[in-house]
């Protein structure tokens, strides 16, 4: 006998019997997104890898300035289903921090590390989320912040340049020019195409 439930329907029948979420939207056929409360997070994620959801595809984070708050997203992915979850918590901007989820998907450990370094946020649990993973010998407030000013920051670690408005043709005969033309011809032949 088949099921004739849709994806959306079997992901949020198990969403519903263990929290009452925030929301539920469904983005596609393939996919839906579930707001919960920060504290539900964990075990949501534990409760969803018993029920399928065996790959963390994705962890970061959206900053909401004006909010003051950060939003986690973690993306899982049920490959009997071919079916995407988004779970989104709202957090603290400025004492940001969100338990690890390294004990039940161990490769959380450098989305963690990631999500520290380019947002600020602690993930107590992780012990290495602190350490650098992207961002060699960086030491300025995390680059994805919204109120991070890149153009201050580039003023400040690197010298101002003269640029001249003068602007000269290394290859007056533009022999490279020529050389893509010849190839593009070559390859329209060899596909049989007519010029």
């Amino acid at each position: 006998m088949m099921n004739s439930m849709s994806r959306t329907e079997i992901a949020k029948g198990i969403v519903l019997r263990y929290i009452n979420p925030i929301s539920f939207d469904e983005i596609s056929e393939y996919q839906a997104a579930i707001v919960v409360q920060k504290d539900q997070v964990i075990m949501l994620l534990s409760v969803l890898k018993n029920e399928g959801w065996r790959q963390l595809s994705y962890l970061s984070a959206i900053d909401w300035l004006e909010e003051n708050q950060f939003e986690m997203v973690y993306v899982l992915m049920n490959w009997d289903l071919g079916y995407h979850l988004q779970i989104r918590a709202k957090i603290d901007r400025e004492f940001p921090e969100m338990p690890t989820a390294i004990s039940i998907y161990p490769g959380a450990i450098y989305y963690e590390r990631e999500c520290h370094e380019f947002f600020g946020i602690a993930f107590p649990g992780n012990p290495t989320y602190e350490k650098q993973l992207i961002l060699e010998n960086w030491d300025d407030m995390p680059p994805l912040r919204k109120d991070f000013d890149p153009k201050a920051y580039s003023d400040r670690k690197f010298a101002a340049r003269e640029y001249s408005e003068t602007y000269i043709v290394s290859d007056p005969n533009n022999h490279q020019k020529m050389k893509r033309e010849k190839r593009k011809e070559r390859a329209a032949s060899l596909r049989g195409e007519k010029k």
